[in-house]
């Protein structure tokens, strides 16, 4: 059961944008601020060349970079960032292949009782390790996850390193297969999405989005499959994995929910492979300020879209 989140809730993620290669440089190409609008207006003025801030370093090193703390380091728009109460971000690269097709960035602030967890697990030695996280107010659960690793096909982490595919888990206070279950409740932590996050010649990565009920990651999530072997047409995707205690069971296996590329938000990736961030739209799902939705390619195509709404 997804957890119950009420309007006036703060999301733990603050502010997402999706950077996309032009040229030499990432422009922004979208992005949900929160009414954040001094931060947004900083943000559509800035490009990255590869390398260069938080978006650029994502890029140059191909894989997930977290970043808890902006003064003094690489971070472009640390100034706008301070004002606006943003502490940490995340940056997560979209490649298709060798290809770059977006970076996709999520900022947050740091309060007493923001918790959730944003988590970059990297495979070393036949384990997956965590790279780096941010968890917020969640200090005990960020120290029991310092000291987990995981074995292939063990946890959430482990589950997607071996399947190769997005995976959402529930009641991860009590689930038997969260293996942080204890410090997951003690942390009020719910509900768990994990993404296998390609990362051309450096190894194997796995980001996991850990959401509270207090201070949620989002309030629903999907799982679209998009492989044709599965889906038995091209440019469409199945509903396969959904969550959201508001609208119930979000799939149906006898009556299978499709979506065609270009037709709303998740036909928009299916026919770009590129990540999209919207709020206010008209084409936004009911009763939803905003949405994230994510592509996942392996071997070069387009295999799954994964959606989380606030």
């Amino acid at each position: 059961m997804d957890q119950a989140v009420g309007a006036d809730v703060r999301p733990f993620i603050q502010v997402s944008e999706v950077w996309v290669p032009e040229g030499d440089r990432l422009v922004l190409a979208g992005g949900c601020y929160g009414g954040l609008d001094a931060f947004e207006a900083s943000s559509r003025h800035e490009s990255f060349a590869k390398g260069e801030g938080l978006p650029g370093k994502a890029w140059d090193e191909a894989r997930p970079v977290v970043l808890k703390g902006f003064e003094g380091s690489y971070f472009k728009r640390t100034e706008a960032a301070s004002a606006a109460g943003l502490t940490s971000a995340v940056a997560i690269p979209v490649f298709a292949g060798a290809k770059l097709k977006a970076v996709l960035v999520v900022l947050c602030g740091d309060d007493a009782n923001r918790t959730g967890a944003i988590e970059v697990w990297q495979e070393k030695d036949g384990l997956l390790m965590l790279d780096d996280g941010y968890y917020g107010a969640a200090k005990h659960f960020e120290w029991v996850s310092q000291h987990t690793h995981f074995p292939r096909g063990q946890g959430l982490p482990g589950g997607v390193w071996a399947s190769e595919t997005p995976m959402l888990m529930r009641d991860l206070g009590s689930g038997y297969r969260f293996i942080r279950s204890e410090s997951a409740g003690r942390a009020g932590l719910t509900t768990g999405l994990g993404l296998p996050v390609p990362a051309p010649l450096k190894g194997t990565y796995v980001l996991t989005l850990l959401s509270a009920r207090g201070t949620p990651i989002a309030r629903r999530f999907e799982i679209w499959d998009a492989r044709d072997a599965k889906v038995g047409k091209e440019n469409e995707a199945v509903l396969i994995d959904g969550i959201c205690a508001r609208d119930g069971k979000l799939w149906d296996e006898d009556n299978t929910r499709r979506v065609a590329a270009w037709q709303g938000v998740i036909g928009r990736v299916l026919g770009t492979g590129v990540p999209v961030v919207e709020s206010g739209s008209p084409g936004l799902t009911a009763g939803y300020d905003s949405v994230v939705a994510f592509p996942i390619h392996r071997g070069g195509e387009l295999a799954h879209v994964v959606a989380w709404y606030i």
